[in-house]
């Protein structure tokens, strides 16, 4: 077998018989150079109308204050940070794809990536838009920065978890951003070299005069390694960060110090739910079945069932805690999960987030695309009602029953958490029509080795075993975009 050949039994990567390196640039850029079609026109109308209804909902809250939100005396946070939570986690599956999986040389990465980082990108757009809208005062939001204002002498509590929110925030959205453009070079350049007129000038302008020569690529390959060695840590220490908001208080369920590594692996559980329902809907409305296989879907499942299963395992680690502590208020405030008003939330949240996500244990499960992609939605309102849980319960009962109120939410809460999916979706789809979903480039280095096409090559020079050969047959009958007739002959 040819020495530059991947293994037979490995699934392909890349399906078809008629690839080429020309086809492959014609089938990813089709939604960039083209109009878009009736499917995009509906989602990108329908997504308008919510980021539309989010404008007016966070405009509705900067005239008239927080007041307009159902918060109360005793529940001072509940939806806002909820949501901001939520969008922060679901911003963690872009880096980690594009970034430790880069590290580890998983070449599956090459088709999922692109549309990952930008994922995180209006992810975390949509989390900052929450910590603005939430001061309460946002035209003072400069005074987050470790800067001098007007006062001289005021500076930010740097003992504050909020202060480090806002480093980490800011800087896992700079490295990103980075590290998403740096990818996107060589095929602005491509998109630069087939465009014409006023296209052409503008992704001359964004391609940075990139010219695909050897040095290019070698500082290309360069940077990228460098990123992804400053992203992979970012990983783990924004939502680490994220749940020290909590971690460090003294209210009983959040005063834990279990919190760190059960957030971070509940924001890979959600983001990467999130880059499914995206990638199943793209893959199909877009015709790139042939990038996206039933290998990156199934592979994607199986990263959802193993960080699902952590979670789970971090809400019996709470409960078995609570009860060894002997603590009377940490104890009460988990059998308030199941006892007290909010109880419809935490069965949505346990129900969603361990139940069904069990699911994913069976192969025909993690390869039925349409009960993916309802297992990915359903995860994501299991992970919204975990951080709704965490909040809301925590709080609504504290140290004194005099105290003690509930939170009911106002229209001007569900119209901007309703609304911020809205902009995210907005600005993903805008992403679609002026840069290619999938990274065209790293997809083309896998067509000689890790193609339906070179396999077929393999077996057709007669290099591979006939047990082989029906082991990788075998292999293929769960997908969805290949072709079955041309193995009967095998």
């Amino acid at each position: 077998m040819s020495g530059h050949k991947e293994s037979i039994l490995r699934e392909p990567l890349i399906t078809g018989n008629d690839i080429t390196f020309a086809k492959i640039t014609d089938d990813i850029l089709s939604p960039v150079e083209n109009k878009p079609n009736k499917a995009w026109w509906i989602g990108f109308i329908v997504s308008a109308l919510g980021a539309c209804l989010w404008l007016f909902a966070v405009s509705y809250t900067f005239w008239n204050g927080i007041g307009s939100w159902g918060l109360n005396k005793t529940v001072g946070w509940a939806w806002d940070i909820t949501g901001f939570v939520w969008w922060v986690g679901i911003g963690h599956a872009g880096t980690l794809i594009s970034a430790v999986l880069l590290l580890f040389r998983q070449n599956w990465r090459n088709s999922i990536n692109r549309s990952a980082e930008a994922m995180t990108i209006f992810a975390v757009i949509c989390a900052a838009t929450y910590v603005v809208s939430h001061m309460g005062r946002p035209w003072l939001a400069y005074w987050v920065l470790p800067l001098p204002n007007q006062f001289g002498s005021l500076w930010v509590n740097f003992n504050s978890p909020l202060v480090w929110d806002m480093f980490a925030i800011s800087t896992y959205f700079s490295v990103s951003l980075l590290f998403w453009y740096t990818g996107l070079l060589p095929d602005i350049a491509t998109i630069r070299d087939r465009a014409v007129g006023f296209r052409r000038r503008i992704y001359s302008v964004l391609s940075f005069g990139w010219t695909g020569n050897v040095k290019t690529w070698q500082r290309f390959e360069a940077v990228s390694l460098i990123l992804a060695g400053i992203a992979t840590p970012l990983v783990l220490s924004v939502h680490t960060i994220v749940s020290m908001d909590f971690a460090t208080s003294v209210i009983p369920g959040w005063h834990t110090t279990i919190f760190p590594p059960y957030f971070v692996a509940g924001a890979i559980f959600s983001g990467f739910a999130m880059v499914q329902t995206l990638l199943l809907i793209t893959r199909k409305v877009l015709g790139l079945e042939n990038y996206i296989t039933m290998f990156h879907i199934e592979s994607m499942n199986k990263i959802i069932l193993v960080t699902g299963s952590i979670v789970g395992v971090a809400y019996l680690t709470e409960f078995f805690i609570a009860y060894y502590s002997q603590v009377e208020y940490e104890q009460y405030t988990f059998m308030t999960r199941f006892t007290g008003p909010y109880w419809w939330a935490a069965c949505m949240m346990y129900g969603c987030n361990i139940l069904m996500t069990q699911l994913m244990w069976f192969k025909k499960v993690r390869t039925n695309i349409p009960l993916s992609w309802v297992l990915s939605i359903i995860v994501n309102i299991g992970m919204w009602f975990e951080r709704f849980v965490i909040i809301v319960i925590s709080l609504h009962r504290d140290y004194l029953p005099s105290s003690w109120a509930m939170f009911y939410p106002t229209w001007v809460d569900v119209a901007v958490f309703v609304g911020s999916i809205g902009l995210f979706f907005t600005l993903f789809l805008l992403f679609l029509r002026v840069m290619p979903s999938i990274a065209m480039a790293e997809v083309k280095l896998l067509l000689k080795t890790a193609s339906e096409q070179s396999k077929m090559e393999q077996i057709k020079e007669g290099h591979v075993s006939k047990e082989y050969v029906a082991e990788y047959v075998d292999s293929l009958e769960k997908f969805d975009s290949v072709k079955q007739e041309q193995y009967a002959k095998l």
